[in-house]
């Protein structure tokens, strides 16, 4: 990986629990990508480059690493900017439990739209996932997903798997584990606590 882009995404090793509902070794402080918008802007135009190719009439991104980088490829590729907003669903322990639903004002819009979809980092790639079936719901016309930097190949596979191309700037191996498969779970190393 390229080292600049690493110097923008401190990382972490221990025990985390992700919004999937996966565990993994690795963590990312994503809320310190956008701090310094000079230091990713040749990432973020690399990307749109790679984007360009699928026509696309709109970036949608989830909030809200995907959100600002959706708005940054929409002011450069000159399209429409939508976003989904995070909402816990009732089951907070099953895989994949947060969905990402369109703003009201968005969901008449999309009919026919070609769509990237768009995130800062992508690992098991829930938040991309949802947002791909709330567009879909809405009549857009998803044509690829892009992401800064891609984590292991769950989120690659799923994506494959509907036909749906996956532009990253860069790719890294991960570890990414079902609860109840997890290596750190079965030595009793308790999850590393983020709360405020």
């Amino acid at each position: 990986m390229s080292q600049e882009l690493l110097d923008l995404l401190p990382a972490r090793k221990g025990h985390f629990k992700f919004e999937s509902g996966h565990h993994g070794d690795l963590w990312l402080d994503l809320d310190l990508l956008f701090l310094q918008p000079q230091k990713n802007h040749q990432f973020i135009n690399a990307l749109a480059d790679r984007l360009e190719k699928y026509n696309p009439t709109a970036v949608c991104g989830p909030l809200v690493g995907g959100a600002l980088l959706a708005h940054m490829i929409a002011t450069r590729l000159d399209i429409e900017f939508y976003y989904t907003e995070p909402v816990k669903i009732s089951q907070p322990d099953t895989l994949y439990s947060v969905k990402y639903l369109l703003s009201k004002n968005f969901e008449n819009r999309l009919s026919g739209t070609r769509v990237i979809i768009v995130d800062d980092v992508i690992n098991a790639g829930s938040a991309v996932r949802v947002t791909l079936a709330e567009l879909s719901l809405h009549g857009a016309r998803p044509v690829a997903v892009g992401c800064l930097l891609l984590l292991g190949n769950l989120a690659q596979d799923f994506f494959a798997e509907h036909n749906m191309p996956v532009e990253s700037i860069e790719a890294q191996s991960n570890n990414l584990w079902m609860p109840n498969d997890c290596p750190l779970c079965n030595s009793n190393i308790p999850l590393d606590d983020f709360s405020r």
